[in-house]
């Protein structure tokens, strides 16, 4: 698979903001981080930090 380039990522983003609408994004934007932040706590083996 080959690097994302500036106009693969702008269409990325149009398709989320068609089927998401605006006020949806910052939602998933915040699920999706605190996802890939509990996986990486769990891969390196850290406690999860419940006051956060």
């Amino acid at each position: 698979m080959g690097k994302l380039g500036v106009m693969e990522i702008v269409l990325i983003l149009l398709v989320l903001l068609l089927l998401f609408g605006g006020k949806k994004i910052p939602e998933l934007m915040r699920g999706l981080g605190k996802g890939m932040k509990e996986f990486k706590d769990a891969k390196d083996g850290n406690e999860p930090n419940e006051g956060k």
